[in-house]
């Protein structure tokens, strides 16, 4: 199977980058991660605080959240890339990871997830995109579809089955987790009943927004659409199924493992009829005239 040659299309692939909304409103608005910076200084972080202080022998001054977060990506890095484990590992317990998940949690909610309407609207195009490919697949009468989007390594693919000749049978894209979270937001997974905040660690011991399960390294989203030959009817000739890190992910609002094509289209058809990029990413505009006495 021969490739072409690589093409950057970052507008695409990197549509945080150029959603003005997006980075007014959240990026540069210092207010957006509130929550974040609240847990930082609540009783949970401050209890590892201290902890951490008397492990070390070090006045609890000198120690802010930060520099815990710096400890204990050290161990987990070294833990996940290298498979050897830091000294940094010995300073923190299961219930110290457990609050330092959610730390992490609590940014990704709010930068990427659902905290705010634009951290997955700005998606849409993306989403767009990958629909526009099933129905070329479709028109060109494929056995089956994968889009398969890797965060980590940041590799994002498309491929078809050759039992037919096909225009694109391999389409290859790079992403980041920042590309899939909001995509995985869009389509209504892993959405929690209450939102995640700097007040309820408690109540959310067994939430469903989990980015370091979510997105994991070399993470990947696949869609993939079968044709069915020995269909009764043509809306049952195509079916898709999605699978979230090489797991079966059922769909978001029926649980199904699997769905007729034509039925997620319909259920999705706001996002694939009227969600615009342009629209959604434009900054409300600002009145600047005043009214004459």
């Amino acid at each position: 199977m021969e490739c072409g040659p690589p093409r950057i299309n970052d507008k695409l692939m990197r549509f945080f980058d150029h959603c003005e909304k997006f980075l007014t409103e959240v990026e540069k608005n210092a207010t957006a991660l509130y929550h974040v910076e609240a847990f930082k200084t609540g009783p949970e972080m401050q209890n590892i605080l201290k902890k951490v202080a008397a492990t070390l022998q070090v006045p609890v001054n000198n120690l802010n959240a930060d520099l815990i977060q710096v400890a204990f990506f050290t161990c987990s890095f070294d833990l996940a890339i290298k498979g050897v484990k830091s000294p940094w590992c010995d300073v923190f317990d299961i219930d110290d990871a457990k609050v330092l998940e959610y730390l992490n949690d609590l940014k990704q909610y709010w930068k990427r997830g659902y905290g705010y309407t634009i951290n997955s609207r700005s998606s849409c195009t993306l989403f767009q995109d990958i629909f526009q490919h099933l129905d070329k697949a479709i028109e060109q009468k494929q056995r089956y579809y994968l889009h398969d989007m890797n965060t980590y390594t940041y590799f994002f693919s498309i491929c078809l089955s050759r039992s037919q000749p096909v225009s694109s049978p391999v389409v290859l894209q790079f992403g980041h987790a920042e590309t899939l979270l909001p995509l995985l937001s869009l389509m209504g997974y892993f959405k929690d009943k209450e939102p995640l905040t700097a007040y309820n660690y408690k109540e959310q011991m067994h939430r469903k927004f989990r980015s370091g399960h979510i997105v994991p390294y070399a993470s990947n989203l696949m869609f993939v659409l079968y044709h069915c030959k020995n269909a009764k009817t043509p809306k049952e000739e195509f079916r898709v199924q999605m699978l979230l890190n090489e797991k079966v992910l059922p769909l978001a609002h029926s649980q199904e493992t699997a769905s007729l094509y034509e039925d997620l289209k319909e259920h999705y058809r706001d996002l694939l009829q009227s969600c615009r990029a342009s629209d959604e990413c434009e900054l409300p505009k600002v009145n600047n005239t005043s009214d004459e006495l």
